[in-house]
């Protein structure tokens, strides 16, 4: 069943006031491993599902990064995606893996600490459009928020020629030839499905994900009547200097809780 934990075991925590476990649980009948980070003191918190970027041993999930977030009140949990660290089937690029993020989510859902109406959706990077992907399948999303992050799949084909060789084995080829699986993959499409507040994060030096991503999202969901709102940053890039990363992470976990419902 989607959304089963298998197995939590205890992984050493970075921080004095969390906790750390690695867990395994189910997605599609595959045996998906991720992070699950629990303040230690007792209460009802908020969930925060966190959408990595990158794709196998880049843009890794790191604890110090979910421990950032789950000190500022809320219980993380963040999948690695199918086919990484030990986990079963293969990486998919914003595809298929869309249901280990549901997955994910349902184990917040499901988490005895979280409040239920009150689960967040982070993406970083290309974890923005598995984040999308998420709000657009599960219409319980408490708020999104797409920091640095991929909209258009197409669009980081032909801005990452580093990346070609990749999407052209992972997706099959390239959007020329084959544009509706570049379409299927791209949350753009579907965005008017997303019930959630959306709050855009970028950086308009960002060169791994172009400031256009953040432009063209913000866009569509206008055009859809949708919540949104918009930070960007004129300095940055893909990556913001620690100082102004603790203090976005602080504002947007504060925006986060003011989304929060009833």
């Amino acid at each position: 069943m989607d959304g089963q934990m298998i197995e939590k075991q205890r992984f050493p925590s970075p921080h004095p006031h969390i906790d750390v476990f690695l867990v395994t649980y189910m997605s599609q009948g595959l045996k998906v491993k991720g992070f699950l980070a629990e303040p230690k003191a007792e209460g009802t918190y908020d969930g925060f599902l966190y959408l990595r970027g990158g794709i196998k041993n880049v843009g890794k999930v790191r604890l110090a990064r979910i421990t950032q977030f789950a000190a500022e009140g809320f219980v993380v949990m963040a999948p690695f995606y199918r086919g990484n660290q030990g986990g079963e089937g293969n990486e998919d690029f914003a595809g298929e893996d869309r249901y280990d993020a549901l997955a994910a989510f349902r184990i917040l859902q499901n988490h005895p600490n979280v409040h239920r109406e009150r689960i967040h959706v982070f993406g970083f990077s290309r974890g923005g459009a598995m984040a999308l992907h998420t709000a657009i399948l599960e219409p319980r999303v408490c708020s999104v928020v797409v920091w640095g992050g991929v909209s258009d799949i197409a669009l980081t084909y032909w801005e990452r020629p580093d990346l070609r060789k990749m999407m052209k084995r992972v997706i099959g080829g390239t959007p020329a030839k084959y544009p509706e699986r570049y379409k299927w993959r791209t949350p753009l499409y579907n965005i008017d499905r997303i019930q959630a507040p959306v709050l855009i994060i970028h950086g308009e030096k960002d060169e791994n994900v172009s400031i256009e991503h953040a432009y063209r999202l913000e866009k569509r969901l206008k055009e859809t009547n949708k919540q949104v709102t918009a930070w960007y940053f004129s300095p940055f890039t893909h990556y913001f200097p620690p100082k102004d990363n603790r203090e976005t992470v602080q504002r947007l976990a504060e925006w986060m809780k003011q989304q929060r419902k009833s």
